[in-house]
């Protein structure tokens, strides 16, 4: 059984970035990106996944939290693409419908191949800013594009931003662990075409 890791090494004039997966882990993670609420989202995903993750991330965060944001996403799917190698015997497809308490978020994914996503997540105004909630989108769209995943993330309810986050991540962690799957025939592509 191939082993499916991946390690990589981010560095622009903007951000500098280490990043390291292991899609058959156990959910263990050490996360560091400067910015806490960004680093608690990335655990979720980590612990609801079942994936190692380790990221060491810094970046221009006096000027704005949007290349860090945007370039930790573009990491992760480099590196969730790269782990998944030729893809034989995976799923493909995941599914998860993740409440948490108030919060109600869809999220749905296919590792075909093909990049896309649909992001319908209307975050809520707020007074007071422990994050900038509509980076998340942007880095979504990052990680879709980069990992080579066509990503549908939907809220369905919610009131509490922190909550609605904490939705998206843990969904998205629990598709990809669907789609990421080893299934019964490892040594087939989950295609017609005969590659993704």
């Amino acid at each position: 059984m191939s082993q499916r890791r991946a390690k990589i090494v981010r560095d622009t004039k903007e951000t500098r970035i280490r990043l390291w997966l292991n899609l058959d882990g156990r959910g263990r993670y050490r996360v560091g990106t400067t910015l806490p609420f960004l680093d608690h989202m990335l655990e979720l995903l980590s612990k609801h996944s079942g994936f190692d993750l380790e990221i060491s991330a810094a970046g221009d965060t006096h000027i704005d939290d949007h290349h860090l944001v945007e370039d930790v996403g573009i990491a992760l799917g480099c590196a969730l693409d790269k782990a998944l190698g030729d893809k034989k015997g995976i799923a493909r497809y995941g599914n998860f419908l993740l409440p948490m308490d108030e919060s109600l978020a869809y999220v749905a994914v296919d590792l075909g191949g093909r990049p896309y996503l649909d992001y319908s997540v209307p975050f809520r105004p707020q007074s007071k800013a422990p994050f900038s909630f509509e980076l998340f989108e942007d880095f979504f769209q990052a990680f879709a594009f980069n990992a080579r995943m066509n990503l549908h993330v939907k809220l369905l309810k919610g009131r509490n931003n922190h909550h609605i986050a904490e939705a998206l991540f843990k969904g998205t962690a629990k598709a990809l662990a669907q789609a990421a799957g080893r299934s019964r025939s490892s040594k087939e592509i989950p295609s017609t075409k005969g590659r993704l």
